[in-house]
């Protein structure tokens, strides 16, 4: 044993009471010593004071005297042993000093000296414990007398534990106080007792030998005669409740438990019948409600802390919680009255079960209560079925009134003292459907089913339960308007049985087996089925019934799996079912309601919002492609929209109520509704935009600029679009600005000038209130992250179509002079201000000039300044897919040469950044397989065998060896394809044109600046790739200038404000260029074939400009600028997306990005600098054999191949700029070859037959 000088341990002792006396609260209030030794260990991570005890300091100083100078060598033997060039973190060399430490001799050493240091210590400090407390033991003990005259008071909780309480409660003791609780002492000798077994320390009365005797008393001694005796004991349990550790309010719990069971079965006792009712002013009554309530409260607060100890604590509270539950009388004796059981009382103390709610939460209890019941107490669940089969026959039976006065707490504002029959039965109906509810979210309760009922033939399933619940709604009678809207909702069957269901529809698994079935679904619909044919829905249907139905079916409609169930029933690929699915019955019922061609509750104020609450569940379903699929042929969006000119006329004739008049509350009560209805339709309206055939129809009404400053309004406030959406209006905003039409609509609402000021003070201005004590440092990324949300939002704004119309035919303002309080408010002031920077004035007017630039040359460019300059400069002027450019990178490279690429800034082009490994002008005709692809051509067979066998061939090509499919072979195959194709009349889909126009007669016409400046590149890209001579550029402006008088024949004269309408097609043509390159720059056979491609439906999609404002299209498909492309093609690819990657899909809606603008942007300009040109090559001639459906394939396909990229970029939050920058790395048509016929097998029917109907005018 060590030796300890005196006044060493007068010391150490001295800091241990310092450090006692600083965690007394933290102790005293553990409930047990193995938690007061978990205090301890943790004191450091919970007491901000825990370095300046002065323990903790000699133990620091008493570690670094002995440790100390081994520490630090084995630091420093540490660095040396690191290689110079390898780094290492710091948490890496604390864990291997800590480890060496650990394991050294010293600090074995140090550790056993110190254990005999504090073991003297604390024994010193045990001892002089123990003659204190013996002489403090008189005084303490007088002090006890002097209190054993006052009673215990209503707050009996004891604000002290046994850590510092002087009063010993030994073995005799215990037995004394037993001895005087007998109900033969005197009443002061009782209560005396009484009083000395509450002011004993709990853990020291559960330590005693006659702990157990002392339960079994209290249990008789709750029913004793004297009321303030039995007060008392019930006061101790709930203190003993309140302080004592679980395995000692196990015991107390089951006895009280176990108290209530034998009362209710002993026949001696008065417990009211059902006849009777309950009268709560009866003191037996109240007695009894005070113990089910104490009982009750315990059940709520248990499952907080009873993880932490043994599973058979738990599993003894919910057996004699269930065995009490399960008590039930036997009536034989009883003739017409019954006996009211335990769980009627449970039910008026609890009556939304919230005790079975939290024991079934955490599966540590749910295992051990469900086991139980499936075993020994499953008639608890079968009572429950019963309360609800029994409501459900009443409201059936009876009239609404009667169910309502037979369910008087639905209704009744008035405090009651007494429940009548009715009314309990009415409680534990309520008790009864919560529980259900709750049990139904497991896997395991749902087992439980079926359940076998007396009086019943057949056992209750599932799918039975649900369809009761179901029709509870209906069937159940809405409470009277003059109640309370807060306590009428809280317990009216309706909304209970709707917060189940919605509760069901979260919990995925659960929804897949309980509602996603036709069983569960007919019942839901049947009622609007029944108000269609115009027969009644409900004996008490009402209009809150109604909506809450259609709350159930939107949050069924917001899930994938529920969708489907309404859009397809529940077995898609059958064939036999003839009844109309969900999602067409609650269209047809929406329509009607919306035309107001159906008569349902006439004059009714509420029939609004029956409106609203439908219409918001078509919205779940149109805000998808495949839901919006199904739903066209009703022109919800015609129905929507005329209902909301009416309601918006509504609004302008409402006269401003008059101050003083009656009518002023009513009139603006009037004017409040009718705004929210008609701001609850343009929402209905803004969301046909979450899909690209959507948004056309939503242009289609009129309502556009409308729906846009909605969406603007609602976004400034930071709303939701609505609740069942995850996100918010990105994708929205995406779909919108993919359009000239919707550009338009967002200048006009202020939304993009809204940006662009945000943008501007993030850039320019900072936040005011931290600039001074915080300085804002330099970025060092292009985008710093303060700008990364406007930054990201621009890059979703600006498409093509969206930059023409916001900035085509605009010149620089270039003033002379701007003010530093000048903000941009248009896109072309942007770029002024922060982009094209030719001016001295335009440098002086920003604040912080290098970061405002860099973001601008990034948000245009998606690059920044610097050595990103060179990139740019290298990016724009050279064309290539993955593979046929090289491209400097943007960042410093490591070394003593940081930046090796030389400085673009004059042509010619240096020649490292030219791929050497371009595969060009590969001409393999002598193939034996592309021979017997080329003898077809010549076999004249019938012409749908022919046209088979030709594809047939080709897709054997493109898996075996797609590199022959290029150069001279594929012009010849292009060729003689096309024009097999263009002289059978039933693969034609537009009318032969007659054109006579000469190079003589176009000669002198002009292309645009944009067709001019993609010449160049056309070109320049043609001869890198060694498949263009000089001249070429000639060639090319004349097969262009051919291109806009042949299709300038077949354009409708059209008025649009739209500059995309006004004049010619506004890009350049992307695919005329790619064609020139394959025909190897011979013009007469590229107009040739172009002439003949024309006819096919493949050219609508593959060559955009075919159809710019073309007759051929519907007039309103016209005016709306929109192209078939977009609202056909990147229709469908959404659709597929979802389907086939549906990772890849919500990446998408997290980024507030959508697939269809950048695969609009893929297509138009044919796959340039995304692919290499022998895949662009196998885009072009995989749509011209197999179809246009396979620019959709094609699409899918590469978002499959991208799917870890985008994922990667989703989680870093820069996917537009990924996906908009980078090449396709890696993809080959070829290889997805197979992948594509799988699509086609399962989509072509449905892709075709509304590609072929584009021409079709809307209806």
């Amino acid at each position: 044993m060590a030796h300890v000088s005196g006044e060493v341990e007068v010391m150490l002792q001295a800091m241990l009471r310092q450090l006692f006396q600083s965690v007394k609260e933290k102790i005293t209030g553990a409930p047990s010593l193995e938690c007061a030794e978990e205090i301890l260990l943790h004191l450091e991570e919970t007491d901000e004071n825990f370095h300046n005890y002065e323990f903790v300091k000699y133990l620091r100083q008493y570690i670094c005297n002995t440790l100390g100078s081994m520490i630090e060598e084995e630091i420093e033997k540490w660095t040396s042993d690191q290689n110079q060039g390898e780094e290492f973190g710091y948490d890496t060399l604390v864990q291997h000093v800590t480890k060496r430490t650990q394991e050294s001799k010293e600090y074995k050493e140090m550790m056993h000296s110190l254990k005999n240091i504090m073991m003297i210590v604390v024994e010193s400090m045990i001892n002089k414990f123990e003659e204190d407390e013996m002489q403090s033991q008189e005084r303490q003990e007088k002090i006890q007398k002097e209190k054993s005259n006052s009673y215990c008071t209503d707050n009996c909780s004891d604000s002290d534990s046994s850590f510092n309480q002087s009063y010993k409660f030994c073995q005799g003791k215990l037995q004394l106080i037993l001895d005087q609780l007998d109900p033969g002492q005197p009443k002061e000798v009782r209560y005396e007792a009484l009083q000395t077994l509450c002011s004993a320390p709990p853990s020291d009365v559960l330590n005693c030998e006659n702990w157990t005797t002392l339960c079994e008393k209290l249990t008789v001694y709750l029913s004793d005669p004297d009321p303030v005796f039995s007060d008392r004991i019930l006061k101790f349990y709930a203190q003993t409740f309140t302080l004592s550790p679980l395995h000692m309010t196990k015991e107390i719990y089951k006895s009280l438990a176990k108290y209530l069971e034998l009362y209710f079965l002993s026949r001696e006792n008065h417990i009211p019948t059902l006849t009777a009712g309950i009268d709560i002013t009866n003191p037996n009554v109240i007695y009894l409600l005070k113990k089910v309530r104490l009982l009750n409260e315990y059940q709520k607060e248990a499952p907080s802390f009873w993880i932490r100890h043994p599973e058979k604590y738990m599993e003894e509270i919910v057996e004699s919680t269930l065995s009490l539950l399960s008590v039930k009388h036997d009536q034989g004796h009883l003739v017409s009255q019954k006996i009211l059981d335990p769980i009627y009382f449970l039910a008026l103390v609890d009556t939304k079960a919230v005790w079975f709610k939290k024991w079934m939460h955490a599966y540590y209890s749910r295992t051990a209560v469900l086991r139980l019941i499936e075993k020994k107490y499953k008639s608890l669940i079968t009572t429950a079925v019963q309360q609800c089969v029994q409501y459900f026959e009443l409201c059936k039976t009876m009239k609404a009134d009667e169910v309502l006065g037979r369910s008087k707490p639905c209704g009744n504002k008035q405090k009651t003292f007494y429940y009548s029959g009715q009314e309990l039965q009415y409680i534990y109906f309520i008790h009864s459907l919560c529980l259900l509810g709750r049990l139904l979210i497991y896997t395991q309760g749902r087992k439980l089913f079926p359940i076998k009922l007396k009086n019943r033939k057949d056992s209750v399933s599932l799918a039975d339960l649900l369809v009761l619940f179901t029709q509870l709604i209906y069937y159940s009678p809405s409470c009277p308007k003059m109640t309370s809207p807060g306590h009428l909702e809280n317990y009216s069957p309706a909304s209970m049985v709707t917060e189940i269901l919605c509760i069901l529809c979260d919990q995925k698994e659960c929804a897949i087996e309980c509602l996603y079935n036709n069983t569960v679904m007919e019942a839901l619909l049947q009622p609007i089925h029944n108000l269609m044919k115009g027969t009644k829905a409900a004996p008490n249907c009402s209009e809150t019934a109604l909506i809450h139905v259609a709350d159930i079916l939107a949050r069924i409609a917001s899930v994938e799996e529920g969708l489907t169930l309404l859009l397809y029933g529940e077995n898609m690929s059958s064939s036999e079912e003839k009844s109309p699915t969900g999602a067409h019955i609650i269209a047809q019922f929406s329509k009607k309601v919306l035309n107001e061609d159906i008569s349902i509750f006439p004059g009714s104020e509420m029939f609004p919002a029956v409106k609203g609450a439908f219409t918001s569940v078509c919205r779940q379903i149109y805000g998808t492609c495949e839901g919006l699929q199904v739903l066209i042929p009703y022109s919800l969006h015609e129905s929507i929209a005329k209902a909301w000119k009416k309601t918006s006329l509504l609004s302008e004739r409402i006269p401003t109520p008059v101050q003083g008049s009656d009518s002023v509350s009513s009139k603006s009560q009037e004017s409040q509704n009718i705004m929210a209805w008609e701001e609850n339709l343009l929402d209905d309206l803004l969301n046909f935009a979450a899909t690209p055939k959507g948004l056309q129809l939503l242009q289609r009404t009129g309502a556009i600029n409308e729906c846009v400053t909605f969406m603007f309004n609602q976004y400034t406030k930071e709303l939701q679009i609505n609740r069942h959406k995850k996100f918010g209006y990105g994708v929205l905003v995406t779909h919108v600005a993919s359009t000239a039409a919707g550009a338009v609509a967002l200048q006009s609402s202020g939304f993009i000038n809204a940006l662009l000021t945000e943008l501007w003070a993030n850039l320019e201005c900072g936040r005011d209130d931290v600039r001074v004590t915080h300085p804002k440092s330099t970025p060092v990324d292009p985008i710093d992250r303060s700008c990364q949300k406007s930054f990201l939002a621009l890059v979703n704004l600006l498409s093509y179509p969206a930059v023409y119309e916001l900035v085509g035919n605009q010149g620089l303002p270039n003033k002379e002079e701007y003010s530093l309080r000048e903000v941009p408010s248009r896109v072309i002031d942007i770029i002024d201000r922060l982009i094209i920077l030719n001016s001295e004035a335009k440098i002086r007017s920003l604040f912080n000039y290098e970061q405002s630039h860099i973001f601008g040359l990034r948000d245009f460019i998606i690059d920044s300044l610097s050595v990103e300059r060179n990139h740019v400069l290298v990016r724009i002027n050279l064309i290539g897919g993955p593979m046929e450019r090289i491209l400097p990178p943007r960042i410093l490279e490591k070394g003593d040469d940081p930046y090796p690429w030389p400085m673009f800034s004059s042509y010619p082009l240096p020649n490292c950044y030219l791929s050497d490994g371009v595969t060009r002008n590969a001409d393999l005709k002598q193939d034996n397989d592309l021979g017997k692809l080329l003898l077809h051509f010549k076999m004249s067979d019938k012409q749908s065998e022919w046209i088979e066998n030709c594809r047939r061939q080709f897709c054997k090509m493109m898996k075996a060896k797609p590199d022959i499919i290029s150069g001279g072979a594929l012009v010849e195959l292009l060729e003689e394809f096309v024009l097999h194709l263009s002289e059978n009349p039933s693969e034609c889909y537009f009318p032969s044109v007659e054109y006579t126009a000469t190079d003589a007669n176009v000669k002198n016409e002009s292309l645009s600046s944009v067709q001019q400046l993609g010449v160049k590149m056309t070109v320049r890209y043609g001869k890198f790739l060694n498949l263009l001579r000089d001249g070429a550029e000639n060639d090319l402006t004349l097969v262009l200038k051919h291109c806009e008088r042949f299709l300038k024949q077949q354009q409708a004269s059209v008025k649009s404000s739209l500059l995309c309408l006004q004049g010619s097609y506004t890009g350049h043509d992307w695919f005329v260029s790619s064609l020139f390159i394959i025909m190897l720059g011979d013009k007469d056979k590229t107009f040739r074939f172009l002439q003949q491609f024309s006819r096919l439906l493949t050219s609508a999609f593959l060559w955009l400009p075919r159809l710019h404002i073309s007759r051929y299209l519907p007039i309103d498909t016209i005016e709306s600028g929109i192209h078939p492309v977009y609202f056909c093609s990147t229709h469908y690819i959404e659709m597929l997306l979802k389907a086939e990657v549906p990772l890849v899909f919500s990446a998408f809606h997290m980024s507030g990005f959508a697939p269809s603008q950048i695969c609009l942007q893929w297509i138009t300009q044919c796959f340039w600098n995304y692919l290499d040109w022998i895949e662009i090559c196998h885009y072009i001639a995989t749509c011209i054999f197999l179809g246009p459906d396979y620019q959709v394939y094609i699409c899918i396909a590469i978002f499959k191949h991208l799917q870890q990229d985008i994922l990667q970029h989703t989680q870093i939050q820069d996917l537009q700029v990924f996906l908009k920058e980078e090449a396709l790395h890696g993809f080959r048509v070829s290889d997805y070859f197979e992948y594509m016929e799988i699509l086609e097998q399962n989509y072509r029917p449905v892709l075709l037959r509304d590609m072929w109907n584009i021409r079709v005018q809307s209806t």
